[in-house]
């Protein structure tokens, strides 16, 4: 057990009265979390977008499951040879400034995707050059953005700033593949999607600009070995970061169905690019409503036994999806997948952080974003791979069993995170 982390920069409060803001908004109540909230919430819409387009712009052009999976790999790939470097970065140059950087990185790699489909380009290789870059990109802002959510907020509003970073990010889930059906739909096809996510994260840009907060650098060691494989050393010493974040790396790994989507709204439930949307943003409804309750009524008991049997829900609401021939269904066991995981989300995300010191979050936020996108990213691949081989229907059904016994493992093998009650300070 670490000793307890030194309190982060008190942020910036605004000149309304602590009092007057209610205890599930207290964060809002500090400017530089607003802006930044609003930043993150651009980044994930035009994000959302982008996904939609390519996963439906490939799968026309192929038709091959494999190629889905191919785009969550060049995604990935940079964050597995980047990650040393990337916490690194995070730990020794100001953190909103390197986000600053990599806004501008995600406006160029938009901007390339909507010059190849104005020009007709019907090859998928410029395209997935386009994703490595963007892997490449997020590699670097991941780690940064997690690192500086405990600095715009004090401390003691931190838990509550972790819920509602995680509500923003699941609004932007809910909002991008929604806005981005219905744009690919009504144009019948990328480009204006691509026109639109473009203009989000020049936006975001603009709003990470007016921040007021500046990190300086945490980490006052010179590079070397040592310093680099720290964040590694780090997880793996504190048992607790090291189960919840390999929790949600093998859960998700197995049981993401999100890369099949459009396979499923293609093929199975035959409701085009309009369905698709909607299935990409029924995990985010059930997310944000989750998000809200628990904004409004904490976990204050059982938190570690509550996550568990949320990934365990999660992997059955996953075979659900994987057997229904129902677009209703298929969109409750979305929702379920969504409000599970966002459960899962809020407790790894608080604890990672309570038990990390200021000087390592972003070696340690590297180090949790591989894991993240291993199951994501990576996940997206093993999920292509195995659709090719087995079928769309079977691989979501075998991956949401196989998370299910995940739980069962880790529940026996990190007994730490069955101890966990509250999500206050360690």
């Amino acid at each position: 057990m670490t000793e307890k982390p030194s309190a982060a920069p008190k942020a910036e409060a605004s000149k309304t009265e602590v009092s007057t803001w209610h205890p599930s908004r207290v964060a809002f109540q500090h400017r530089d979390f607003r802006w930044f909230q609003l930043a993150r919430l651009l980044n994930v819409v035009g994000a959302e977008m982008l996904a939609l387009a390519v996963g439906w712009q490939l799968y026309e052009l192929t038709h091959r499951a494999i190629d889905l999976g191919y785009a969550g790999l060049a995604q990935f790939l940079p964050a597995f040879f980047l990650i040393l470097a990337a916490g690194h970065v995070a730990d020794r140059f100001d953190r909103r400034a390197i986000l600053l950087v990599c806004f501008t990185l995600y406006i160029v790699g938009t901007g390339l995707l909507l010059y190849l489909t104005l020009t007709g380009n019907r090859a998928t290789m410029p395209i997935f050059a386009v994703l490595l870059m963007f892997g490449a990109v997020r590699s670097f802002s991941g780690p940064s953005a997690q690192a500086l959510l405990p600095q715009v907020v004090p401390p003691e509003h931190f838990p509550n700033a972790v819920t509602w970073a995680a509500s923003t990010f699941q609004a932007g889930t809910i909002l991008g593949p929604a806005l981005g059906g219905v744009i690919y739909a009504a144009t019948k096809g990328a480009a204006w999607v691509y026109g639109v996510a473009l203009i989000f994260y020049s936006v975001g840009w603009l709003c990470l600009f007016v921040m007021h907060v500046r990190t300086g650098r945490m980490e006052k060691k010179d590079i070397s070995i040592e310093t680099l494989l720290a964040g590694f050393k780090f997880v793996w010493q504190q048992k607790i970061v090291l189960g919840c974040i390999s929790l949600d790396l093998f859960a998700v790994l197995l049981g993401g169905a999100t890369a099949l989507l459009p396979i499923f709204a293609k093929e199975i439930l035959a409701v085009g690019p309009w369905g698709l949307g909607i299935l990409r943003s029924a995990p985010a409804v059930g997310a944000v409503l989750m998000a809200y309750a628990l904004s409004h009524h904490p976990l204050r008991k059982s938190a570690g036994v509550t996550m568990l049997w949320c990934v365990a829900g999660f992997g059955a609401a996953t075979v659900v999806f994987g057997i229904s021939k129902s677009f209703a269904l298929s969109l409750a066991a979305l929702f379920i997948v969504g409000a599970t995981d966002m459960v899962s989300m809020i407790v790894r995300g608080t604890l990672v952080q309570l038990y990390t010191p200021p000087e390592m979050r972003g070696r340690v936020s590297a180090v949790n974003l591989l894991f993240i996108g291993a199951s994501n990213e990576f996940g997206q691949f093993e999920s292509g791979v195995t659709a090719q081989w087995w079928g769309a229907v079977t691989s979501v059904v075998v991956g949401g069993i196989g998370s299910i016994a995940v739980v069962l493992m880790w529940a026996w093998r990190f007994p730490e995170i069955r101890k966990v009650e509250t999500l206050g300070e360690k």
